[in-house]
C-alpha cells in the first residue's frame, strides 16, 4: 500500500538544513520528532502546513499546528529564544484558527536575535512523528518561504507495525532508507549476492535493531567501512527498489565515509579489499554460470554415458566457446567493472583489457621464449587471458591517469587525448612492468594455496570445512572469492573451493533438518527456502535466518562440513568451476580429462557425509520447537574497520 505524502513548506526565506546539522542538542537528535531546520534571511514566517493552530507559546517563539491527517507540527523560531520572553516575535494567528499552507503566521526580528548571540534557525518538527509517519524526505539548500522542501510519509494501518509483515520491495526499500539514516546519510550503495552494502556518512545514525527485526532482512553488520544489510536471495530486487528511490545516487563509485576514523593502514587495507571485491562481484555470476556449462559439457562427453557429444562436433565447440568467453575475456569484464567502481571511464579500461586479450599478444604470451626489447632491457610476454589482478591494477592506474589528464588538458582536448594517452601509457606499463609482476605473484599464490590444501590432506579439509562458514558471518569470505577465481582462471582448478562446497551443503542440510522437524509453519517455510538457497551455493539466508539464531544448528552444520571437508581432503578432490553447493556438481568434472572422475566421486561422498552428519546432529541435538529463537546475531567489526 502506497504511503500518503504530506508536503512540508519552507517557513521562511533562507537555507534548509537537515535536523542533525542544527545546533540544538535536543532537536538535532530527533528527540522532539522528525523535521528540518531553516536559517532565515527574512523576518516573515509562514505556515509549513495547513491545519488548525493548536498551540501558541506564551513567549511567542513557538507555534503548534495540527493537520487534518493528525500531524502535530511545531514551528520553533530560533534556538533558546524562550529566554527573550517574546520580545523579537509578533504572532499573526490565534489558537483554534484554521490556516492554509504558506499563510503568514508570525514575524521574527532576526537581527535582534543575532545581537543577543542566539541562533536564528527555525525548526519545523512533527512532534508525533513516531506514531504518525514512516519517514521524511528533505531537499536541503536555499528556499523561498512557502516552497515545498520536504515530504512526510504517513503510516497506514497496514504499515504501523511491519516487523512481522512481508513488505513489498518498494516498502522494504523505504524502510531500509529510513533506518540507515535517510537519503542524506547515504554516500553510495552497491550489492553482492546477498547484501546491500551502504557507504554511509555516519553509521551511528543507522537503526540496527529496527533493521534486524524486520521481516525480509536477515541481519546487519559493519565491516570495511560498509554498512551491510543482509537480504538474501532477493537482494537484486531490493537493490533496484532502493535505487529507484535514490535517483541521484551513483552506485558505481564508493566514496569513503566522511567520519572514517580508522587508522591509515586499516583504512587502506579496507579500501583495497573493498575495491577488489567490488570489482569482482558483478563478474562472479557469469564465471559461475560458465563453470556449470563447462562441467555439463564434460559430463556429456563421458564414455560411461555413451559420449552424447563429440568434442570435435560443432555443437560442442560452439557451446564451449560460450562457456570459455567469460574466462578468456576476463580482463575486459574485470576492467569494465573496476572502472565503474572507481567512477572512471569503463570503456577505456575495457579497451586495455581487450589489448591484454588481443590474439597476437596471447600468441606471444603462450610462446615462453617470445620477448621484446626496449633499448638494453628485455621483457617477457605473458598470456593475460584468464587473468584478474593485473587488470584490476590497470583499471586503477587508468583512473588516476584520467584524473590527472583532466586537470592539465583543456576541455576541448580531453575527449580525444584523455583516452589516447591513458590507453597508451597504462597498456605499456601493464605489459612491461605491473602485469608480469602481479600475474606472477597471483599465479604463485594460487598454486601455493592449491598445493597447501592438497598436501595438508584430511587435516586441511577438516579445519577449513569446520571454520569456513565463520568467514561468511563476518563477510570476510569475499576476500577469499578473488583467490578462488584466480586459481580457477590460472590453473583451471581449486582444491580450496571443493572444501568450501561441502560447507554450503552442510549448512543447507542443517536448516533443512529444522524445517522438517519443526511443527511451526513459518519455520518450515523459512527453513525450506533457506535450504534450497544453500544447496544452490548461497548460505547466508540459512545462516542469518535460522542457523545462527539457534546456535546449535549452526554448530551442527559446521560439524557436518568438517567431516565433509575431511573426506574431500582424503580423496584429494578439486573443483574445475566456481559454483558450489549441490547445484555445482558439474564443476567437479575435469573438462580436459572427462574420464577422470575422482573429484566427482569425492563430491558425491563428501556431500552425502556432510548432509547426513549435519542433519543427524540437528535432529538429535541442535533443535526442537521448545527452544527460544535468539536475536539476530550482533556482529563484531572486522579488525581495523569502523
Amino acid at each position: 500500500m502506497q504511503s500518503k505524502e504530506v508536503a512540508l513548506l519552507a517557513p521562511a526565506d533562507g537555507t534548509v538544513v537537515a535536523l542533525e546539522k542544527t545546533s540544538d542538542p535536543i532537536f538535532s537528535k530527533g528527540a522532539m520528532g522528525e523535521g528540518f531546520g531553516l536559517t532565515p534571511n527574512d523576518n516573515k514566517v509562514v505556515a509549513p502546513v495547513g491545519g488548525t493552530i493548536s498551540m501558541i507559546a506564551d513567549t511567542k517563539h513557538a507555534i503548534g499546528i495540527t493537520t487534518e491527517d493528525g500531524l502535530e507540527v511545531l514551528v520553533h523560531m530560533g534556538v533558546d529564544t524562550v529566554s527573550l520572553k517574546g520580545e523579537p516575535f509578533s504572532v499573526l494567528v490565534e489558537n483554534g484558527q484554521t490556516i492554509k499552507p504558506g499563510q503568514d503566521i508570525a514575524n521574527m526580528d532576526i537581527d535582534f536575535i543575532k545581537n543577543k548571540g542566539l541562533d536564528t534557525t527555525i525548526m519545523t518538527l512533527i512532534t508525533n512523528s513516531f506514531d504518525k509517519i514512516s519517514g521524511i524526505d528533505l531537499t536541503e539548500g536555499i528556499a523561498k518561504a512557502g516552497q515545498v522542501v520536504a515530504h512526510a510519509y504517513l503510516k497506514s494501518e497496514d504499515t504501523e507495525d511491519t516487523s512481522d509483515k512481508k513488505l513489498s520491495y518498494d516498502e522494504l526499500a523505504t524502510f531500509i532508507i529510513k533506518n540507515v539514516g535517510g537519503k542524506d546519510n547515504i554516500n553510495n550503495l552497491i550489492h553482492c549476492i546477498t547484501r546491500l552494502r551502504f557507504y554511509l556518512k555516519d553509521e551511528s545514525k543507522a537503526n540496527d535493531e529496527a533493521l534486524k527485526n524486520q521481516r525480509g532482512i536477515l541481519d546487519v553488520m559493519h565491516a570495511g567501512g560498509q554498512y551491510q544489510v543482509v537480504i538474501g536471495n532477493e537482494v537484486t530486487n531490493v537493490f533496484d527498489a532502493v535505487m529507484k528511490q535514490l535517483p541521484n545516487l551513483d552506485s558505481d563509485s564508493a566514496p569513503a565515509p566522511e567520519n572514517d576514523n580508522r587508522n591509515p593502514i586499516s583504512k587502506a587495507f579496507g579500501n583495497l579489499i573493498g575495491f577488489i571485491t567490488g570489482s569482482m562481484s558483478p563478474v562472479i555470476g557469469v564465471i559461475a554460470a560458465s563453470g556449470i556449462i563447462k562441467g555439463l559439457l564434460a559430463l556429456l562427453t563421458l564414455p560411461q554415458l555413451g559420449a552424447l557429444l563429440n568434442v570435435k562436433s560443432p555443437i560442442y565447440i560452439t557451446v564451449s566457446a560460450m562457456a570459455d568467453a567469460a574466462f578468456f575475456f576476463l580482463p575486459v569484464l574485470v576492467g569494465f567493472s573496476a572502472a565503474k567502481r572507481l567512477n572512471s571511464d569503463p570503456m577505456i579500461a575495457a579497451v586495455i583489457g581487450g589489448f591484454l586479450t588481443y590474439p597476437q599478444i596471447i600468441t606471444w604470451g603462450q610462446a615462453t621464449k617470445n620477448m621484446f626489447s626496449i633499448g638494453s632491457w628485455n621483457f617477457q610476454f605473458l598470456n593475460y587471458s584468464y587473468s584478474i589482478f593485473p587488470m584490476i591494477l590497470a583499471a586503477w592506474l587508468a583512473a588516476k591517469c584520467e584524473q590527472w589528464l583532466k586537470k592539465i588538458l583543456p576541455a576541448y582536448l580531453q575527449m580525444i587525448f584523455t583516452p589516447l594517452i591513458t590507453i597508451l601509457a597504462v597498456s605499456t606499463i601493464t605489459l612491461v612492468i605491473t602485469g608480469p609482476v602481479i600475474q606472477g605473484a597471483a599465479n604463485g599464490i594460487a598454486v601455493f594455496i592449491n598445493w597447501l590444501v592438497s598436501s595438508s590432506g584430511w587435516v586441511g579439509g577438516l579445519v577449513i570445512g569446520a571454520f569456513y562458514q565463520l568467514l561468511v558471518i563476518f563477510g570476510l569470505h569475499w576476500g577469499v572469492v578473488p583467490l578462488i577465481a584466480q586459481q580457477i582462471a590460472g590453473s583451471g582448478q581449486s582444491a580450496l573451493n571443493a572444501i568450501v562446497c561441502s560447507t554450503m551443503v552442510a549448512q543447507g542440510a542443517a536448516v533443512l533438518a529444522v524445517a522438517i522437524k519443526s511443527k511451526k509453519a513459518d519455520m518450515k517455510e523459512l527453513g525450506i527456502a533457506a535450504a534450497i538457497s544453500a544447496f544452490c551455493g548461497v548460505t547466508e539466508p540459512a545462516i542469518y535466518g535460522i542457523n545462527l539464531r539457534f546456535k546449535k544448528v549452526f554448530a551442527s552444520g559446521c560439524i557436518g562440513s568438517a567431516f565433509g571437508g575431511l573426506v574431500t581432503g582424503l580423496m584429494h578432490g578439486t573443483m574445475y568451476g566456481f559454483t558450489g553447493g549441490l547445484i555445482g556438481f558439474s564443476s567437479f568434472f575435469n573438462p580436459q580429462h572427462p574420464t577422470q572422475l575422482n573429484s566427482f566421486y569425492a563430491f558425491l561422498i563428501s556431500s552425502a557425509v556432510s548432509i547426513i552428519v549435519a542433519f543427524i546432529a540437528v535432529w538429535v541435538w541442535g533443535y526442537n520447537d521448545n527452544m527460544t529463537m535468539g536475536k539476530k546475531v550482533e556482529k563484531k567489526k572486522r579488525p581495523g574497520s569502523k
